[in-house]
């Protein structure tokens, strides 16, 4: 095992917050295997590149020799994460949870070592609660404290509704630290409260209070708002090669510094040289080569990586339209439909304001022409293929109902 001080720095890179910075170089110092916590509620099927930053800094605790624990939360996730919410997160049913578990269980294992894992699930020790452990757990916070939280206060302060039991989600993720006896716990900025609450609880129980780490959300394939599957601006782990490269060529230059630094197994100094190597004059592109390579290795091969873009240079560096097309049929109970939403709703951009976007930067194409109405209004008895950037390409047909 490295030395306190070595693996401090190592597991400080691409944090955005270690709380209590010293309390955590004390627990190094123990030389001893340290208890990581992280938990993900299976809201969704897959895992994508955003819930790999929390995965990526986990391996590096294994690789250290710590004990890691992969927490899903099937019992909270019938609760719903309010975190970030400006109205009640619908909740989902015990058939969905149980079944996006499972793909969870098999996809966390593209990243993590499956022999130095531990895969617990909140509702071990939840479903085991009676109302009166629960009663005797709410009364260790207050609704004062609870209001703290930012969603919370804009939600109370302009008239939207507040569920008690989404009170109790925060309560209930900090008493998984408490059956875990977690050292750290780890997840991302928007967890913050969630986090502070699993150190209060811990010590209410007469626990040593965990050290928390936030890591940064990832911007989806959009820039703007967190990498989600409910947006569709995501990169999923189980994507198909051709995806995961043709996506990621897809992003801004901007971006892609981002991705490199959040995403990416290479050193400081390797992301600093092709910084300077684009300030120099090299295109960015060939570094996003780079970039998407490494990423569809990493869930693939080298071989499968070579291949992707080799594949992505013929299709896109000449133009031509993918064989494989996917389609969106849509019959429309009106008489037409703009452009902004159709393109939100067939998946080709993640929301109105950046089809919008998009068509005033001249990246979109119907059947090879540019699009510069942003306003256009499309009938029904419609056939076309629409480009969104380099690689985003669907046939859209359109009946009416």
């Amino acid at each position: 095992m490295e030395s306190s001080q070595e693996q401090f720095k190592e597991l400080s890179r691409g944090t955005d917050e270690i709380l209590i910075e010293q309390d955590f170089q004390d627990l190094l110092a123990l030389s001893r295997p340290l208890r990581i916590k992280a938990g993900f509620d299976p809201t969704a099927p897959d895992l994508h590149l955003g819930h790999t930053v929390l995965l990526n800094k986990m391996r590096q605790f294994q690789n250290l020799g710590h004990e890691v624990i992969f927490l899903i939360g099937d019992f909270t996730a019938l609760i719903g994460d309010p975190s970030g919410r400006s109205v009640l997160r619908p909740a989902l049913s015990k058939e969905e949870i149980t079944n996006n578990s499972s793909t969870y269980n098999e996809q966390v294992f593209k990243i993590l070592d499956k022999d130095k894992t531990i895969i617990e699930f909140n509702s071990n020790w939840m479903n085991k609660f009676n109302a009166s452990d629960l009663i005797k757990l709410a009364s260790k916070q207050t609704v004062a404290r609870m209001l703290e939280r930012d969603d919370f206060d804009k939600r109370f302060k302009s008239g939207k509704p507040i569920s008690i039991h989404e009170f109790i989600y925060p309560i209930v993720q900090g008493y998984d630290s408490v059956a875990l006896r977690s050292d750290i716990e780890l997840g991302g900025t928007d967890q913050k409260f969630n986090l502070l609450m699993g150190r209060h609880i811990q010590q209410s129980f007469q626990q040593d209070p965990q050290v928390i780490i936030t890591l940064p959300l990832l911007k989806g394939l959009d820039g703007e708002k967190k990498m989600s599957k409910s947006l569709n601006n995501f990169i999923g782990i189980t994507d198909t090669p051709k995806e995961i490269f043709g996506k990621v060529m897809s992003i801004s230059d901007s971006l892609m510094w981002s991705y490199f630094e959040l995403l990416s197994f290479k050193s400081i100094s390797e992301i600093d040289t092709l910084k300077s190597s684009v300030e120099s004059g090299k295109n960015p592109r060939d570094v996003k080569y780079q970039l998407a390579e490494e990423l569809v290795e990493r869930f693939y091969n080298s071989q499968t990586a070579i291949k992707a873009k080799k594949e992505f240079i013929e299709l896109f560096r000449q133009g031509s339209m993918p064989s494989d097309m996917p389609q969106f049929k849509l019959e429309l109970t009106s008489d037409g439909i703009g452009i902004r939403h159709l393109l939100k709703n067939s998946g080709l951009v993640g929301s109105s304001s950046e089809a919008l976007r998009m068509i005033k930067q001249g990246a979109v194409k119907l059947n090879g022409e540019n699009i510069s109405d942003f306003d256009l209004f499309i009938t029904p008895n419609f056939e076309g293929v629409f480009q969104v950037g380099k690689r985003r390409f669907k046939k859209i047909i359109l009946s009416k109902k």
